[in-house]
């Protein structure tokens, strides 16, 4: 059978109505409920039957036995689902006699204003150090109030106020719901009150089961606690939020402490302590809480339970490559090696073997103290100390000292990934590579090294902010009698030139200073950790793009050597009347720009060059720098083809 239970509130008047309501929606009656059982009420007056009903259930007009009269008790009735033809549905039934549902007040509690401490330490260090704990609080974070649905622990004590279910099957079926009342009993119907206050929830079954047997046979009982008491705590002292609060009777210590949000700038986390009928009965440790996860002295709450939260303790702030910079509260007697553990000891990159001590309590020591791990233990922690734990995982190592991954491939005889001792050379690595190919070509080994490529990207985005501040004062610059169509179109040109740079990246590629015959690299270059080092074999073209009326690349011939850069730019057409032909330059397969001003347009062509003819800009700053940063990208790395892709 399918039981569905209504709370309801309100006289005997209220019970025909409610009667008349259940039966004109087709509702079943609670079946096998003898007069004077704990489940039904005790009187003779019947209800009218529906035509869906299976029994009837007597409601008689004697409040005495009631249990739906309005004794100050809660009753409930059971009932099965409701005929699918009735358009009434329990929810209106409940609205209509008066039911309301429990509402959670989930307040949001402000964070704490910052103490002095932290002031200061923000005002050292140029950036926050929150106070550990804090972040626990904060808004949008997790409501720690113990919800009045949660599951009843078994040595939960039954208090008054609490509602315990009462399901029976066999020669009784269904349920009843009772409030305990002021006198810690419940009032079952043909039994009498029962008293469990005080009663452990684990004994609370044999209890209610043991009242009921003495009037009745045949049975099985299920008791269950189904809604707790709401108590009235304080927490005072320096709380963020100080007051009177309701919890559930199942809060602890900690419970409240948070749900106050937490101890102010001032409030000690360490030394909570809770007062019952006028006696401390605890004294708890949040940390114990936070960082270990023990509970030990957080006491569950009784009602009107006092918090007084005292001032903190000595504030010590830990930073530095630690698990958790915060600053942390310390307690009489600890130690600097106490105060590392809560802040989670150094991290990964932290050195382990020592730290700094910055007494600012103490003139006569206020500078820093370079100290063992070994002493942390027994050096005292004192009122504003600062321990920071410095970094020596990402330290740079010297040369000499470094053991190096190199990666070396194309024409050689053994590619591969290296392993190598400190101060290995070019010609070592080659040498283990088993030397080059007859086909390398050793002018065109592309050299790339992590340290540049660092380097080269933070040269690249100065290059390209400063472009973005040309971009910005263009319109201070521009042609006056250029249209203003002709102006919007040149700078949403030039930001679209900006966004495509600032898409490219640098490889950190070393331009070598090779000569174009040589065949072997440079022997004496020592390698770092990540050099990676590729021999291309000869190349077969020459390259020419930009403004010329037709970009091609050409195979090299057997008289290349003899060619010059203008003869290939006259291969292709020519340059473009748009062409800013004082700003023509070639890229050699080294990686060796030469502007016209170098003599670009007399050189002799190399096989693996680049000739790249710009496009003649309007006289303003942002194109002027673009013209000017166009023949050096290629010294951060860049591609040929990168730069054609982003100039055209």
């Amino acid at each position: 059978m399918a039981f569905a239970k209504i709370s309801v509130s309100g006289g005997k008047a209220a019970i025909a109505g409610i009667w008349l309501s259940l039966a004109s929606a087709g509702f079943a009656q609670v079946t096998n409920v003898p007069s004077g059982s704990p489940l039904a009420p005790d009187g003779t007056t019947s209800p009218p039957s529906a035509t869906n009903s299976q029994s009837n259930l007597q409601t008689g007009n004697n409040g005495g036995n009631n249990p739906f009269a309005d004794n100050g008790t809660i009753g409930s009735l059971d009932v099965s689902e409701k005929n699918q033809n009735n358009p009434l549905t329990l929810e209106q039934i409940l609205s209509a006699k008066g039911a309301t549902a429990d509402k959670a007040d989930n307040v949001i509690k402000k964070p704490p204003e910052p103490g002095e401490f932290e002031k200061y330490i923000e005002a050292l260090l140029g950036r926050k150090v929150p106070l550990f704990g804090t972040k626990l609080v904060l808004p949008a974070l997790r409501d720690f109030a113990a919800p009045a649905t949660a599951t009843v622990p078994p040595d939960y004590i039954v208090q008054p106020g609490d509602t315990i279910d009462v399901a029976l099957s066999g020669s009784l079926d269904g349920s009843v719901e009772r409030q305990v009342d002021t006198n810690g009993k419940i009032f079952l119907t043909g039994v009498g009150a029962v008293r469990v206050a005080g009663v452990r929830n684990s004994d609370l079954h044999d209890i209610v089961a043991r009242a009921i047997g003495t009037k009745f046979r045949g049975f099985t009982a299920s008791v269950t606690i189904t809604k707790l008491r709401g108590i009235r705590v304080y927490v005072t002292g320096l709380a963020n939020n100080p007051g009177a609060f309701t919890v559930s009777s199942l809060s602890t210590l900690a419970n409240a402490v948070f749900q106050a949000g937490g101890p102010n700038g001032g409030g000690s986390w360490r030394a909570i302590k809770l007062y019952r009928n006028g006696q401390q009965v605890a004294d708890f440790d949040l940390y114990q809480l936070m960082r270990g996860g023990s509970r030990v002295n957080d006491v569950q709450l009784q009602n009107e339970d006092v918090l007084f939260i005292p001032p903190a303790g000595p504030q010590v702030a830990v930073i530095g490559s630690v698990h958790e910079e915060a600053i942390y509260e310390a307690k009489p007697g600890e130690s600097v090696a106490d105060m590392l553990a809560a802040a989670g000891g150094a991290n990964t990159v932290g050195d382990p073997t020592h730290f700094v001590l910055y007494q600012t309590g103490d003139p006569e020591r206020a500078g820093p103290q370079w100290l063992a791990s070994s002493v942390a233990t027994g050096t005292p922690i004192g009122a504003g100390d600062i321990i920071q734990i410095l970094s020596t995982g990402t330290l740079a190592m010297p040369i000499a000292q470094q053991k190096v991954l190199v990666r070396i491939e194309g024409e050689v005889q053994k590619p591969g990934v290296y392993y190598v001792s400190p101060g290995t050379t070019f010609a070592d690595i080659v040498g283990q590579a088993g030397g080059l190919t007859s086909k390398a070509y050793a002018f065109g080994a592309k050299f790339t090294r992590q340290s540049v490529k660092i380097q080269q990207q933070e040269s690249f985005k100065e290059a390209l902010d400063q472009l973005e501040i040309s971009l910005a004062a263009a319109p201070l610059n521009q042609d006056p009698t250029l249209a203003s169509g002709d102006r919007d179109a040149q700078r949403a040109a030039a930001r679209a030139v900006l966004m495509r740079l600032r898409e490219a990246k640098p490889d950190g590629r070393v331009v070598l200073g090779i000569a174009p015959g040589a065949t072997s690299l440079p022997g004496r270059v020592v390698l770092e950790n990540n050099d990676a080092i590729y021999i291309p074999p000869l190349a077969s073209t020459v390259g020419v793009f930009g403004a010329v009326y037709r970009p091609s690349s050409f195979l090299v011939d057997a008289d290349h050597n003899a060619r010059r850069v203008r003869d290939y730019i006259d291969q292709v057409g020519g340059s473009l009347p748009s062409a800013d032909k004082g700003g023509i330059f070639v890229v050699r397969a080294s990686g060796e720009v030469i502007p016209k001003k170098r003599g670009a347009l007399n050189a002799r062509v190399l096989p693996g060059d680049v000739i790249f003819v710009p496009v003649r800009t309007q006289p303003n700053l942002f194109w002027a720098h673009l013209r000017d940063l166009t023949s050096t990208l290629f010294s951060f790395g860049l591609s040929a083809a990168t730069i054609v892709a982003v100039t055209k």
